[in-house]
């Protein structure tokens, strides 16, 4: 009876490790190319351990990945935060909900290299910022906070140029395509750039910048799925894998403080 009690047990596992095997799902995983990619590729083997392939899928431009999410060629995303989702919402009618609130921060921060300091800025000094709205409002209340301009109080991330009440460097601010502005610190006097575009461009925000934002909750990713899978049980576990201990002490590492883990 022992033995026969050992085999069926032994079956019993086997049975289990099969089953476990059939279920395991596998979802695609839409992200930008960098720091995004770099944390997605980290999170596949804390995902795989709790039954949930993931296969990161790349995008040289991130406009392209929510509209892929919200019609299901991706299952979900990693890659921007609250303020862009909403306007993406908005601007193009997609549904696409956040499930994963404050994963990473890569934080906006202003770079020269023809100053070492705001004070010294000259003036009419021009400034480049992006010019995606949710973006171009974030780095004007960058610009705020670094005492070169004023807005109009009570404006956040919704900030236009049409909303500076106050300039007394009277800088020239000049919005470009996100992935420009590292290009154009060798034409301007100081440069707003996101971190994303930064590191690749080889800047590091605690190194070279000389105006670095708040830790912003607005401005912690997120991670994106369509609004009618926000429940759907591998949403959990992917959450779960990427805001593990793993990951995170993977950002911490590699990004050293150039990218936040905010759990």
């Amino acid at each position: 009876m022992r033995r026969s009690s050992t085999v069926l047990t032994a079956l019993t596992a086997l049975g289990l490790l099969f089953a476990g095997s059939a279920s395991a799902e596998t979802i695609r995983f839409g992200v930008t190319a960098g720091p995004h990619a770099q944390i997605a590729e980290a999170l596949v083997p804390v995902a795989k351990a709790k039954g949930l392939d993931v296969e990161v899928v790349e995008f040289s431009d991130g406009a392209l990945i929510d509209p892929a999410t919200d019609d299901g060629d991706l299952d979900a995303n990693g890659f921007q935060h609250t303020p862009y989702l909403n306007q993406q919402n908005k601007d193009r009618g997609l549904a696409v909900a956040a499930v994963g609130s404050k994963t990473v921060l890569l934080p906006m921060a202003g770079y020269s290299r023809k100053v070492k300091s705001l004070a010294e800025l000259p003036d009419g000094a021009q400034v480049t910022i992006p010019n995606d709205p949710s973006n171009l409002g974030r780095a004007l209340k960058l610009l705020e906070a670094g005492g070169l301009i004023k807005l109009t109080p009570g404006l956040t991330f919704n900030a236009t140029e049409l909303d500076i009440i106050d300039n007394p460097k009277n800088i020239k601010i000049i919005p470009l395509e996100t992935a420009q502005l590292p290009r154009s610190l060798e034409d301007v006097d100081f440069s707003v750039i996101t971190s994303h575009f930064a590191l690749s461009a080889g800047l590091k925000p605690n190194r070279d910048a000389i105006l670095v934002e708040d830790q912003l909750s607005d401005y912690f990713c997120l991670i994106g799925v369509a609004e009618k899978n926000k429940d759907a049980p591998w949403v959990k576990t992917l959450v779960e894998a990427y805001k593990s201990p793993e990951v995170k002490a993977f950002v911490e590492k590699t990004f050293e403080g150039n990218v936040i883990a905010g759990w």
